[in-house]
């Protein structure tokens, strides 16, 4: 694969031509305001996962339109009192899959909630929380259901739940909620910057190849899903380029790094067909927060730094977590 963005000089300096919309905190507000005038409801329930060096717990609460949703809760084995915590959040098309393969933060010695995503989870890793509302005509992929509308987006669904699972992890007694992180790859890294953006007292978080940040220069410099799925969608809905831009400006990452109040790490790969180089320093170039700091693989496509990028967050995450 060679490389088909902007020379690193120039990504450092990139700067997204995604529009904000007058009322996107208004949106947001709104919308938060919403999901919380229904009971969290958060439950955890002790699982036999075969593990000796942690305890899993199978945790329920209600998300967008009090709607339940999924997650695994890992804590080091014989927890007595509150950890902090690390809140992660999942790749396009997965879903949270079986709780060992959930292990390295609560080997590090920290809480971890892993969030289900909501009518995901057949793309890899099993999932276990269905969407219950509908959209119009969209393209196969979660990108362009609800497309419409910034009312009856996915999106809106997704990035509400995982405000609301920051909320259900936080809650648990074992959990110290003034140190929460919020961490996720691809997909995930999307979450975890709209996270960053609306959850003011994160005390760190770590986006990395983020998903959904610069929605503008995204669906017309790659060919490869997801993103693809936007100008499939246009391709055949003609005459509706605005109203989709319209849509996804309250949902691009550039937006929300742009409110992000914690520090950061990200990580990019400059030869990332699915989530281009140029969109993850658009969204980084945009973080608000004095502290942040990308790493880059310059060889590597979407699959990023992997272990060495696990590695990194090792280094850096106890230290805010902790501090």
């Amino acid at each position: 694969m060679s490389r088909f963005d902007l020379p690193l000089d120039q990504l450092r300096t990139y700067r997204s031509s995604s529009h904000e919309p007058e009322d996107f905190d208004a949106f947001w507000a709104k919308t938060l305001d919403e999901a919380r005038s229904h009971e969290l409801a958060a439950r955890f329930e002790r699982v036999d996962a075969g593990l000796a060096t942690v305890e899993v717990y199978d945790a329920t609460f209600a998300g967008f339109g009090g709607h339940p949703v999924k997650g695994w809760f890992v804590l080091p084995a014989g927890t007595g009192e509150p950890l902090p915590v690390v809140v992660e959040f999942l790749g396009y098309g997965g879903g949270r899959g079986l709780p060992h393969t959930h292990l390295l933060w609560a080997s590090a010695g920290f809480a971890h909630f892993v969030m289900d995503a909501r009518g995901q989870g057949s793309g890899g890793t099993g999932g276990d929380t269905p969407d219950p509302v509908g959209s119009g005509p969209a393209y196969p992929g979660f990108l362009t259901r609800g497309i419409e509308d910034p009312y009856g987006y996915y999106y809106r669904r997704l990035f509400t739940d995982a405000v609301r699972a920051v909320e259900a992890a936080r809650s648990h007694p074992l959990t110290d909620a003034s140190r929460t992180a919020a961490v996720g790859v691809s997909q995930g890294g999307g979450i975890t910057l709209a996270v960053g953006g609306l959850v003011p007292d994160l005390v760190a978080i770590a986006p990395d190849v983020p998903f959904l940040c610069d929605f503008p220069r995204a669906t017309t410099l790659t060919d490869r899903t997801p993103y693809r799925e936007v100008a499939t969608y246009l391709r055949t809905h003609r005459g509706r380029t605005e109203q989709v831009a319209r849509t996804l400006a309250y949902f691009d990452g550039v937006h929300f790094a742009a409110r992000g109040a914690a520090p950061a790490l990200f990580s990019t790969a400059l030869e990332d067909l699915t989530c281009p180089p140029s969109t993850v320093f658009a969204a980084f170039n945009a973080y608000a927060h004095e502290e942040k700091a990308i790493e880059v693989y310059e060889y590597n496509d979407h699959e990023g730094g992997e272990t060495f990028q696990q590695a990194a967050q090792l280094r850096w995450l106890p230290g805010k977590l902790t501090a």
